[in-house]
């Protein structure tokens, strides 16, 4: 380190506040004896558990003090860690990782005790800073002491809040018996002396399985003052019997030796007739405006190659049919679209159209959005729903990723195709439907149901009119195509004037594989436009592996000379392996800096200027 260096480090460590008062002679001791050290992210720099035997000052970056999953909070530049390994050798307390590259000086135990025995300046100046916290102290207790009456005013206000509420709130302790109910829920548990009576004597027996449930599963994994809904109507029973309905809400607080509850409740029996009525209205209100917002981002069908031509001619075929349609495609292709299209064309245009991802819903939801429910049917049914196909009756459905229902659910699926007809979750009486379905899905669904994966007659019912969509990459032309329709799109969205893309452009697109075909073509889009400069667009940066000729697992032509960016791809790979072979440690004998012949700094430099992060 130069003299230059070590002179901008002391007048650092003159400003951290543990050694504000220390000479900077003794800052100079201080700092010969200790050690510079780097971390990248998601480093461990103090372990739980580990015997303490250096505190830590961070130079540059930020951390995160924390136990397991648990985080105390953030340090920074200029603040320490560890310190109470200065005065004892117990087993640290708590764990510390680096959030980001991060340098810290390393002050050993060994040789700060050193310094407290042989340096009378050093300290003079650690203890002017503790005398000075003492008094800091000092000063916040007298604050609170003064403060103590405006705590009891507080205290005063909250009671009248609690008393002054309609909600009813009661408190309640770990064995059901209740500490403080307010004036409203003294008048639904019709009883003004509730005070150490067990809260569950009020409750029906369901309500009363329910709250004793989650009472349980707050004591096996207590978290303060987390709030949780009810998850199902609750009923009341007054001392003089009357019944009355409610949701709430239940928290805890306290620790993990004492815990009390407060269950909030609001009376519903007045609301629940409306929402009867309302329930389905707003189900289709929700559906229709999910589907709105598709057809916004909808940029309609450009298709020039005869591959997709021919998927244009399909539609045109099928759609004045009935036929049952399966969409087969890679990710991304457009299958919405093409579903969209037969749609529109057919007679069942002036319907409804029902969209539903089969696999962005869980496995225990699933039946109930497809078929509806019953209220009561499940926990948390508190009314009627009608499910996607009676939405979708005399129109379409469209049963996106159909190769990730759920096998049980399948053979429901084949008797409204083959019936239409269905039974929702907790009724007894049949629906009837008159729907047509469109499938689609990126798996090999035939292949799938040889595996068992996939039930084989529904697959052959489904699959009487197949439609293979090419993938982007086998459509020569039609990226180009679709790209300057989105270019045009957003540059509207957005108010940017943005240039056409030239030959040279259109190039770059037809070479590159497009994995995420038309989905990821327009997030690249809309992304360029946003990052644009005076109407100019560098695709060369934004479309992802340019040069096919330095992709990963092929080699560079003998003669080819490398541009600055396929140097620096080289750079960034070579370094990636030297930090997976030493698992990514840097510094050291048997380091990443050491096994690529440079200084840990710059190797530390480069991590960051290249973007490298650890994986978690």
């Amino acid at each position: 380190m130069t003299s230059t260096e070590q002179n901008e480090l002391l007048d650092f460590l003159a400003e951290v506040p543990f050694f504000s008062e220390v000479e900077r002679a003794s800052l100079l001791e201080l700092y010969k004896n200790s050690e510079l050290e780097q971390y990248i992210a998601n480093n461990r720099i103090i372990e739980k558990g580990d015997v303490g035997d250096a505190m830590y000052v961070i130079l540059d970056g930020k951390v995160k003090v924390h136990d397991k999953d648990h985080s105390y909070g953030t340090l920074s530049k200029g603040d320490c860690v560890g310190e109470y390994a200065l005065i004892d050798e117990e087993p640290r307390s708590v764990s510390v990782t680096a959030l980001e590259d991060t340098s810290v000086l390393k002050i050993p135990t060994t040789h700060f005790s050193q310094l407290m025995d042989s340096d009378k300046g050093f300290v003079k100046g650690v203890m002017s800073v503790l005398i000075k916290r003492h008094r800091e102290l000092d000063i916040i207790q007298e604050q609170l002491a003064s403060s103590k009456k405006e705590v009891e005013l507080a205290n005063s206000k909250m009671a009248g809040l609690i008393d002054g509420a309609m909600d009813a709130i009661i408190m309640f302790d770990g064995n059901f018996r209740i500490l403080l109910a307010n004036d409203s829920a003294k008048t639904i548990l019709e009883n003004s002396e509730v005070t150490q009576r067990n809260i569950l004597f009020f409750l029906d027996d369901d309500g009363a399985d329910m709250l004793e449930d989650l009472v349980k599963s707050k004591q096996s994994g207590f978290q303060q003052n987390k709030n949780a809904y009810l998850p199902k109507i609750i009923k009341v029973i007054g001392s003089d019997g009357t019944e009355t309905l409610h949701e709430g809400t239940l928290s805890c607080y306290g620790d993990e030796k004492e815990v009390f509850y407060t269950l909030i409740l609001r009376n519903i029996d007045d609301r629940l007739t409306a929402e009867h009525k309302i329930s389905s209205l707003e189900t289709q209100t929700e559906y229709l405006q999910e589907e709105i917002k598709e057809l916004t981002n909808d940029h309609g069908i450009i298709a020039q190659h005869k591959s997709m031509k021919k998927v244009l001619d399909l539609i045109s075929q099928v759609a004045q049919t009935e036929a049952t349609v399966l969409i087969h495609g890679e990710t991304g292709t457009g299958k919405e679209l093409v579903a969209r299209a037969i749609h529109a064309a057919s007679n069942r245009s002036k319907g409804p159209l029902i969209r539903i991802n089969c696999g962005a819903i869980p496995a225990n939801l699933i039946e109930s959005e497809l078929f509806g429910h019953e209220k009561g049917a499940f926990t948390g049914a508190t009314s009627s729903r009608k499910g996607r196909f009676l939405l979708a009756d005399k129109g379409t459905i469209f049963l996106d990723e159909i190769g990730e229902l759920p096998l049980d659910l399948q053979p429901k699926l084949l008797r409204v195709i083959q019936e239409g007809e269905f039974d929702p979750v907790g009724s007894s009486t049949t629906q009837k439907v008159d729907v047509r379905i469109i499938a689609a899905s990126h798996r090999d669904l035939l292949q799938f149901s040889k595996e068992g994966k996939f039930r084989e007659d529904l697959y052959y019912r489904l699959n009487v009119f197949p439609i293979e969509i090419p993938a982007l990459r086998d459509r020569g032309n039609d990226v180009s195509l679709i790209a300057d329709a989105m270019v045009e799109h957003f540059s509207t969205k957005l108010n940017r004037k943005i240039k056409k893309l030239t030959q040279e452009q259109k190039k770059l697109f037809q070479e590159y594989a497009w994995p995420g075909n038309v989905r990821e073509l327009q997030n690249l889009v809309e992304r360029a436009v946003i990052v644009s400069q005076n109407g100019e667009i560098d695709w060369s940066f934004i479309i992802p592996n340019t040069n096919p000729r330095i992709a990963e697992g092929q080699t560079v032509e003998p003669d080819h000379i490398l541009t600055a960016q396929e140097m620096t791809q080289l750079e960034k790979g070579n370094i990636l392996k030297a930090l997976k072979q030493t698992r990514w440690k840097i510094s050291g004998e048997k380091g990443a800096a050491a096994l690529l012949g440079v200084p840990p700094t710059t190797l530390t430099s480069k991590i960051k200027a290249l973007g490298i992060v650890r994986p978690v």
